[in-house]
């Protein structure tokens, strides 16, 4: 008895240590996933991983082809991280980059032949000062007059002075394998993994297609349009109205039945009429969004606590995405919008200021890069589906940071396909939705970065300034992993 209950002990604590290892890979796994999401440690992780791989490929066929040279080697490996850590950049177009090469070797064998001739020849294995600087000039001249200078040229017009006795016919086709090596795999890594990076890195952008919208106080109507055009954007996308009927409005209907002699039965009827008449409520909204949006619209009314009921309904329809008012209590977000931040559900809390069904000009306010900051960016290119402009800004405290928040702006939009524009603000985040936020439809913030319940909210003075604008405004929540 004593080892049954031994081994049932020793079960628990096993069944209780792989629980809370798993929930570490979990959390592992989704901090990685955060850090990766960003695109600067994107690229960087693949300059460790790719320029290795590459550069042993070209050694292996070094090894293999006794054309190629060894000294190929350094400035191939410093070509291959400038292609990878700036793929959009002006020295990554792979033809630039084989034409350079191969010219900057041509130069540098042209000089070494130049002064050799002039000289009757090197002898000693020596480096003239002359050969050099012709070398250089010849590339940089060459380069420029053809467009394709690169820094890697200039390298292997520099080797081609130390060649010794090779062939310099044989020396400029191993430049030329080699590069092409190179640029072959590069163009593989960019066509099928960098740009398409947003598929493969960002849940938010290629779901987030399925939206419940509760439809809660006055603004209901115009915050199911707004679910339905995000919606809207994808094939796949639909939207499904939601209303709660709540515990105390179900005691209600049960009070004044009983005080007026109803049966359970009359209470019963009482209450499917209030049911009836949400739905017919609802279906009237849902015609007119398969209307004048076209996308499918379904309609559900759960009993329960709101914001629990409405999270499990999302659940149940295998919706991804919430859109629900935006709400105040006490001059703070309400705790129905609380508890919707709080869940694993992607949510957005919409304000409407305006009487508007769509939204042309989209203000998307960024703090730092990652899944979050794409959605929202995808979410504004959604609603104007290229009939508007998509304004990408991000603050910053002194003009050091200026150049840093451009690439990071840069590497955000570059997997849009919309017209979108970026702009860095030498600017508290307060004073520019002051100064700018009216110029627009929409305003788009994000909730924050940090998951504890407090700090994950607005913080307080952008809170109070969203109260004051005349532009409507979403706040978008990245559901927890």
């Amino acid at each position: 008895m004593a080892g049954r209950r031994l081994l049932e002990v020793v079960g628990e604590r096993l069944r209780a240590l792989r629980s809370r290892v798993r929930r570490i890979e979990r959390r592992e796994l989704s901090e990685f996933r955060r850090w990766i999401q960003n695109t600067t440690n994107l690229l960087h992780l693949s300059i460790v991983l790719f320029v290795p791989v590459v550069i042993g490929l070209v050694t292996y066929l070094s090894n293999q082809i006794q054309t190629l040279s060894f000294l190929l080697f350094p400035p191939l490996a410093s070509g291959t991280y400038t292609l990878v850590s700036d793929p959009e950049g002006p020295y990554a177009d792979p033809v630039r980059f084989v034409a350079s090469l191969s010219a900057g070797g041509f130069c540098g064998l042209a000089a070494h032949t130049a002064t050799g001739w002039v000289y009757g020849g090197i002898g000693g294995g020596s480096v003239l000062p002359e050969s050099a600087a012709l070398a250089i000039f010849l590339t940089g001249l060459v380069t420029w007059a053809a467009d394709i200078e690169a820094p890697s040229a200039f390298s292997t017009a520099l080797l081609a002075l130390v060649t010794g006795d090779i062939n310099p016919a044989a020396y400029v086709v191993s430049i030329i394998l080699a590069a092409s090596v190179v640029a072959i795999a590069f163009v593989v890594w960019r066509e099928a993994f960098y740009e398409q990076r947003a598929r493969f890195l960002y849940d938010t952008v290629r779901g987030d297609d399925h939206v419940l919208v509760p439809l809660r106080g006055e603004a209901g109507e115009r915050t199911a349009f707004f679910g339905a055009w995000l919606a809207a954007a994808h094939d796949a996308g639909k939207v499904v109205l939601c209303e709660v009927v709540e515990s105390d409005e179900n005691s209600s209907v049960d009070a004044e039945s009983h005080s007026d002699g109803e049966s359970s039965a009359g209470a019963e009827q009482s209450l499917t009429a209030t049911t009836d008449d949400r739905v017919r409520r609802l279906e009237a909204i849902a015609s007119m969004l398969r209307t004048k949006v076209g996308i499918p619209c379904e309609v559900v009314v759960v009993a329960g606590d709101p914001a629990r009921a409405t999270i499990e309904a999302a659940q149940t329809a295998n919706c991804d995405l919430i859109v629900t008012p935006y709400e105040e209590e006490n001059g703070a977000l309400s705790g129905f919008v609380r508890s919707i931040f709080n869940s694993r559900i992607d949510s957005v809390a919409f304000r409407s200021a305006a009487e508007r069904r769509r939204w042309n000009r989209v203000l998307v306010l960024v703090s730092r890069p990652g899944d979050t900051a794409h959605a929202m960016i995808d979410f504004g290119s959604r609603l104007t589906r290229g009939r508007g402009t998509v304004s990408v800004t991000t603050c910053i405290d002194s003009e050091g940071e200026r150049r840093r928040a451009e690439t990071h702006l840069d590497h955000l939009v570059e997997t849009v396909d919309a017209s979108v524009e970026t702009r860095v603000a030498r600017s508290s985040v307060d004073d520019f939705i002051a100064a700018n936020a009216d110029s627009y439809d929409l305003l788009v913030l994000g909730s924050s970065g940090d998951r504890s319940p407090v700090s994950r909210l607005v913080s307080p003075p952008t809170f109070r300034r969203v109260r004051d604008l005349e532009c409507d405004v979403a706040v978008f929540d990245r559901g927890a992993p």
